[in-house]
């Protein structure tokens, strides 16, 4: 059985997609170690001196998903990828704030690579988490509130196997369902691209998250490159 998958029909339409997705157990997430915190903050120094001036939609990889996001007919700029919106907020006002242990290592990564890295909490997660075009049936819950929403219809969306979705609007916002707490010790992480030649930027966040949730989080970890030809793991 899987644990992630991507639909046929996203398969089809997005033929440059390549995603490393990690399935996690027994991990800790402690609040973020000292050693961690300084290797965060390093990094975000190191990226934004290496951005400078740049303008984020100059960066190969942020504008692949901007026209991903814009394929499905949203506005790339009103709902960001959540590495641009990481992005934005690191070169405007100078910092990313630490949250926990599994939330920072995500951003650290993201932030590297300028790629989104999600990380679902497993805990009301039924089945394996789909990544599709949404019906507008499905249940979704933002943070902060026990509201329920639904997807409008066609936008891509992850959800489980009760319709209840983890992420909207592909990598714009996770669910309060799915959110990294400090209980978490089981999740799926994500990490994807559009880009061209992405499989070596995919390879490499990959293996960091690897290398950065083995030392801080602990845990066992099952891990593939996802692409057309090996959709699931």
């Amino acid at each position: 059985m899987s644990s992630f998958q991507y639909d046929t029909k996203i398969i089809q339409d997005y033929p440059n997609l390549t995603a490393g997705v990690i399935v996690a157990s027994g991990m800790s997430n402690a609040p973020t170690a000292p050693e961690l915190l300084e290797a965060y903050l390093g990094e975000q120094e190191g990226v934004k001196n290496r951005i400078g001036s740049t303008p984020l939609s100059e960066l190969a990889s942020l504008a692949a998903w901007r026209r991903a996001i814009s394929a499905f007919g949203v506005s790339p700029t009103k709902y960001r990828s959540a590495a641009e919106a990481l992005l934005r907020r690191l070169t405007k006002k100078g910092d990313i704030p630490s949250i926990n242990t599994l939330v920072d290592i995500g951003n650290l990564v993201s932030i590297r690579y300028g790629l989104p890295v999600a990380i679902f909490d497993r805990r009301e997660i039924q089945g394996a988490i789909t990544v599709h075009y949404a019906a507008g049936s499905e249940a979704y819950m933002e943070l902060g509130s026990d509201e329920i929403m639904h997807p409008e219809v066609g936008e891509v969306i992850f959800s489980d196997e009760k319709q209840m979705v983890v992420a909207r609007r592909w990598c714009w916002r996770q669910s309060a369902t799915s959110a990294a707490n400090a209980d978490t010790s089981n999740a799926v992480v994500t990490v994807e691209a559009h880009h061209e030649d992405s499989k070596a930027d995919i390879e490499n966040a990959l293996s960091d998250l690897l290398e950065l949730l083995r030392a801080h989080a602990g845990g066992d970890f099952n891990a593939a490159v996802l692409n057309a030809e090996s959709p699931a793991i």
